[in-house]
């Protein structure tokens, strides 16, 4: 059972632990990336074939498709507060936040199942669909506060814990590929329709179970230093946790990168598909595409690793960028160019990943220094409700692009053919939104000052 500690000295100073010269073991390493099969799979599975089972499966409209998506995520807003508030006041034997991972995992994956069901046709079947998404973002709220926190408590130093966040990258990377190539293929081969999207959310279900039961067992032993030895203090309201992260200026600078960063790739997922389908005219294209896209993440990292912080991001985001905007040329290109393209982009997103990932655990460890209070996640949680936004926005946005461009729906499982309005709004949705997304969110980054100057308010 679970025990939450309410008191504790407030005005107390951390109590540093003692450098771990190794750092984390190789197992620890590997059980903690591992916990990314869980938030690959729930970024892409989703991301990718959610909005399109909706509009050409179910025949619901693309607005609504959107709100769909982008709702369960709203949700999770309220909820990743309150859910960083509680893992960082709980005590078992097992650790505070590995509970959450194994128990949350596994109801998320009891959700995806239930999302891609499909017991029902049309309007009722997207009230269902609805149901069993909220319950999987729901579990991931649970999921991903406390898994994002790990690393500030894993490792002492930073470059320990870049080493930590570039295997979660890689592992994303894995997932990404494994259900982004996998899951459309499943649909295909499970005939298509309500029939092959229940294959592909019992595919999703199985790789987030994985996902959760190793890094439960992979963290098990792992010494927690770092922000976990801070004197646990009695926390403030969500409402006092909201002002101390508006008053920490990098992290609400890294908050506001990290929306827009997410509003792209959230763009690119949903879009994949339609891309894939009125642009190449090839419906087996999602898989190439994805598997361009991610697959930089597991080649990459040694070179991205090199470099830190804001300026790492800003290359980033310019071969991301470049990316994107070479999509817009599409239709006069091979399909081969096409795929560069896709890699092009996911080069650099790889690179973004890697640094807003590990400039939170940065965050987090200095605020524990600074103020002696544990509060690794709360910030864990605003950065993931932040983080999830913005991935549920960007579908969303997408679906009103489609909407408003004038995209027909189809309940038959086959796309419908399509305007050339609605071809121009598939591709510039394509192209043009997530590179926008990118370049705000690389300028925003640019008052991001890594923790090392001034001192964050203590509350008392």
């Amino acid at each position: 059972m679970a025990i939450t500690d309410t008191g504790g000295d407030r005005s107390a100073p951390p109590v540093s632990a003692p450098a771990r010269a190794g750092g984390p073991t190789r197992r620890v390493r590997f059980g903690y990336a591992s916990g990314s099969l869980v938030t690959g799979t729930f970024t892409t599975l989703p991301g990718l074939l959610l909005l399109p089972y909706l509009t050409d499966t179910l025949g619901v409209g693309a607005a609504l498709a959107g709100a769909v998506v982008f709702l369960p995520k709203a949700w999770d807003v309220v909820l990743n507060p309150f859910v960083g508030r509680a893992s960082d006041r709980t005590r078992t034997r097992w650790g505070s936040r590995r509970p959450y991972v194994l128990g949350a995992g596994l109801v998320m994956a009891l959700g995806f199942a239930l999302t891609f069901a499909g017991p029902l046709p049309g309007t009722a079947g997207a009230w269902f669909t609805a149901a069993g998404y909220l319950l999987t973002a729901t579990a991931f709220a649970f999921f991903q506060v406390p898994y994002a926190a790990m690393p500030a408590e894993l490792a002492d130093r930073e470059e320990d814990r870049l080493r930590l966040v570039a295997g979660r990258v890689a592992v994303i990377g894995v997932a990404a590929l494994a259900t982004g190539a996998a899951a459309p293929a499943l649909v295909d081969a499970g005939g298509g329709g309500l029939p092959g999207h229940r294959w592909a959310g019992v595919f999703g279900a199985v790789v987030v179970g994985i996902g959760a039961l190793w890094v439960f067992a992979g963290t098990a032993g792992a010494r927690e230093g770092g922000a976990r030895t801070a004197k646990r203090a009695a926390q403030p309201s969500p409402r006092a946790q909201f002002a101390a992260a508006r008053a920490n200026p990098p992290f609400m600078a890294l908050l506001r990168c990290v929306v827009l960063q997410s509003v792209a790739t959230g763009v690119l997922l949903a879009g994949a598909p339609y891309f894939a389908d009125h642009v190449l005219h090839d419906s087996a294209g999602v898989g190439p595409l994805v598997a361009a896209f991610v697959a930089p993440n597991l080649l990459t990292m040694p070179l991205w690793s090199r470099l830190r912080g804001p300026r790492g991001y800003a290359l980033a985001t310019a071969l991301f960028t470049a990316g994107c905007l070479l999509f817009l040329a599409s239709p006069l290109l091979p399909q081969g160019a096409v795929l560069v393209t896709m890699a092009l982009a996911g080069t650099g997103h790889a690179g973004q990943l890697l640094f807003l990932y590990a400039m939170l655990p940065d965050c987090i460890a200095r605020d524990t220094a600074d103020t002696g209070r544990r509060q690794g996640g709360v910030l864990s949680g605003v950065f993931s409700t932040a983080e999830g936004l913005g991935v549920a926005a960007g579908p969303f946005l997408y679906g009103l692009v489609l909407q408003l461009t004038g995209y027909v729906s189809s309940g038959t499982g086959d796309a419908a053919a399509q305007s050339a309005t609605a071809r121009a709004g598939i591709l510039a949705g394509f192209g043009a939104l997530p590179a926008l997304a990118a370049i705000a969110a690389a300028l925003l980054l640019r008052a991001y000052d890594r923790p090392s100057s001034t001192p964050y308010p203590r509350h008392g």
